[in-house]
């Protein structure tokens, strides 16, 4: 961080700078690459599937006969196609689906204890996971070759994606061993003679790339794992012909496979029999046949095939990687998401039982007048009826509205007094902030206990009474109103109507009984003037004053408790532009206070234990749940896409019953009506969006060092006037 936010804030904001708008270039950027790294991952991650899936047998009229009644190793050109046999007692061993950290390297073991060399059949995907892995099977002096990048059915693909398979494994191959190989087997693949017109293609074409082709003689079928007398029986050859035998290094648990390797080789060279590579068998047949040619499988690689193998190696890595830092987040979001729902359920519940309890009071009733401060800046559209529902309120003691208008340009403070209410003034000052005009109404206020309220904002005839009954306890310092959406038309406002009862109001519950409430709304608050003396009072160090207020509060001792009964209306955003100002503004002012506050987590007695719960709360829900709850969306589509999709929807959905089960419970405690919550699924799609973008923009700016200024949202006056209190 450049420059603490708080610190860089102090200084004094002059003009009111504008919120800036989201980086959708930079967060398009982002969301590509990120895109593009779990494509990788998506595509390194095909499953293995050691057995094609049922398919109907497409005949054979287009495959060659010699290469029906021939060798497992087949060499096509245009020119010409031939196959070939290993000579008698000469057995190649070959193994497919590997490299896997486990099983290749237990293979190895059993062939170093015999000396024994084999062929490996790699995965691309899997070399660019284990590369030393490569190099320890070509340092051994085992030879390499092709079995494809992602282990797909090469029959049903088109030609550049067969191609692709192909040069990828080589260039992953290049990279790890420094080896370009000749010799290809295809998955699913057996024997020559099961080759029909469907896979020919995929021969020829691999011909006239230059790969020969290596089938099998003898499948261990090691994969369906039928025990180690049957695999011996599948893989040992008849009489004493020779034979390629087919075995796995990967692909699942190889216990049986390495068991019966261990038997095998000595069985066999009690029978005489020798071991060779693939090539090396290739070699002896055609020394055998007379002819004057030898096959070598590994040429040197070139400088650029290392260096793009390299890169290549390096993008499986990080996707794997992202996915694996992917799931571990997935798995906190989980656990902070469940967390959070039984700490609500449990601690708000409870909150909840003790306050509609026959006996409960919070003392002897509170009728010592009132004095509430509108700070007001350019609000004509609702500011008489925040007045007059704040004038006309029923608190005994009597209540004196103070509007503070900070510089407005558009008549409000002509507006208020057109008013010629009794109990109204209104005191004028240059623009300075909303803490600057909190600050000049708590001077002028005439009382010790003080409301402030923003200018948008109606009060029921009893919120201003309700709101001040706690400080009937002489430990309460600070009081925190129930705030509700008044504009309740829209779809936008319905997702902020829902996400006020669940976020908020049920969040200082919780906060309340924990002793760690963050912040007293502007919207609603109440204050002993004492105790705003005591920390000092309204300052512009942060952008959320009203969250910095609350934590001085808190750590000087005092108690900020939450009244739900006192409600206040207020007119939440209308669009999503103007959503996305109001909220960027709260989360990075809220990361301002948790910055400035930050040294009394060391703090003894009051402050440190208030500041240490108050952090570990704002840090966990505030910042760091909003910060990866992408997370879970992501993966719902990456797994609706590449994974199983009954298992991503189930995971998805438990996370809206938690969302929902969680709402239910705030709305029944705010006696809300539930018919609002058909609108909560719908809120995953766009809404949490949003709120993902700015907590991410304003994690940005925060530790950028960036400096942001208040900016008043545009307003309507559609706030409704409150209906009769149904309790």
């Amino acid at each position: 961080m450049t420059e603490p936010p708080a610190r860089r804030s102090r200084r004094t904001v002059r003009g009111r700078r504008v919120v800036p708008s989201p980086s959708w270039a930079l967060l398009g950027v982002l969301g590509a690459v990120l895109a593009a790294v779990l494509l990788v991952g998506a595509y390194a991650n095909a499953s293995f599937a050691p057995d094609r899936q049922q398919q109907t047998h497409h005949g054979q009229r287009e495959v060659p006969t010699t290469v029906v009644s021939g060798g497992p190793i087949i060499s096509s050109t245009s020119d010409q196609t031939r196959s070939y046999r290993l000579p008698p007692r000469t057995v190649a061993l070959t193994f497919d689906d590997g490299p896997d950290p486990v099983w290749t390297r237990e293979v190895l073991r059993v062939l170093a204890a015999h000396q024994v060399p084999a062929t490996f059949f790699v995965v691309g995907s899997q070399v660019a996971r284990h590369p030393e892995l490569v190099r320890e099977l070509t340092a051994d002096g085992h030879e390499i070759g092709v079995h494809t990048f992602t282990h797909p059915d090469l029959a049903v693909l088109p030609d550049w994606r067969r191609r692709m398979e192909y040069t990828q494994t080589q260039l992953a191959i290049a990279s790890a061993a420094g080896v370009r190989t000749s010799l290809i087997r295809f998955p699913y693949s057996s024997y020559a003679m099961a080759i029909d017109d469907l896979d020919w293609p995929v021969f020829a074409q691999a011909g006239e790339m230059g790969y020969l082709s290596v089938l099998n003689d003898t499948d261990s079928r090691d994969w369906a794992l039928p025990g180690v007398d049957q695999i011996l029986t599948n893989v040992t050859p008849s009489g004493y012909s020779g034979a390629i035998t087919l075995w796995h290094d990967a692909g699942g648990e190889r216990a049986q496979t390495v068991t019966a390797l261990d038997r095998f080789i000595p069985l066999m060279k009690e029978r005489g029999y020798r071991f060779v590579t693939v090539s090396g068998g290739l070699n002896l047949a055609l020394a055998e046949a007379g002819i004057d040619h030898r096959v070598d499988a590994g040429q040197p690689a070139s400088a650029g095939e290392r260096w793009r193998g390299r890169m290549l190696i390096w993008g499986v890595q990080g996707a794997d990687r992202t996915l694996g830092w992917l799931g571990v987040i997935f798995l906190t979001v989980g656990a902070l998401t469940v967390g959070r729902t039984v700490l609500l359920l449990v601690l708000a519940g409870r909150h909840a039982r003790r306050r509609r309890a026959e006996n409960w009071a919070w003392g002897p009733p509170v009728t010592e007048p009132v004095s509430v401060i509108v700070p007001a800046y350019n609000e004509k559209e609702g500011i008489a009826a925040a007045v007059r529902s704040l004038a006309g309120g029923d608190h005994p003691g009597g209540i004196e509205v103070i509007v503070v208008d900070d510089g407005s340009t558009d008549g409000t403070a002509e507006i208020v007094e057109a008013l010629r209410l009794p109990n109204v003034r209104v005191v004028r000052k240059p623009n300075g902030g909303k803490p600057s005009a909190l600050n000049t109404g708590v001077a002028l206020a005439r009382h010790e206990l003080i409301v402030m309220v923003d200018g948008d904002t109606v009060f029921e005839p009893d919120s201003v009474r309700r709101l001040v009954q706690p400080f009937a306890d002489p430990q309460v310092g600070a009081v925190a109103g129930n705030v509700k959406v008044g504009n309740r038309d829209s779809l936008i406002a319905k997702w902020q109507h829902i996400e006020y009862v669940i976020g908020f109001n049920l969040d200082r519950r919780l906060y309340e009984t924990l002793r760690c409430m963050s912040t007293v709304p502007g919207a609603i608050g109440a204050f002993r003037r004492q105790a705003l003396r005591y920390a000092g009072g309204m300052t512009d160090d942060t952008l959320a004053e009203d969250t910095d207020i609350t934590m001085a509060l808190g750590r000087a001792g005092w108690k900020v408790v939450y009244e739900e009964t006192a409600r206040a209306w207020t007119e939440a955003p209308a669009t999503l532009g103007q959503l996305w100002k109001q909220r960027y503004r709260w989360s990075y002012g809220t990361m301002q206070a948790m910055w400035k506050h930050r040294r009394s987590l060391l703090d003894s007695g009051a402050s440190g234990r208030f500041t240490r719960r108050c952090l570990l709360f704002l840090s966990l829900f505030g910042v760091l749940l909003p910060l990866l709850a992408p997370v879970i969306d992501l993966l719902a589509l990456y797994g609706l896409f590449f994974l199983d999709r009954t298992a991503t929807a189930v995971a998805w959905l438990v996370m809206l019953a938690l969302q929902t089960l969680t709402a239910v419970v705030a709305f029944r405690l705010d006696r809300e009506k539930l018919s609002v919550l058909w609108v909560l699924p719908l809120q995953q799609f766009v809404y949490r969006q949003l709120m993902y973008l700015v907590m991410i923009q304003s994690v940005t700016t925060a530790l950028t060092g960036g400096r942001l200024g208040w900016q008043k949202l545009r307003r309507t006056g559609l706030t409704p006037t409150p209906t009769a209190d149904p309790r």
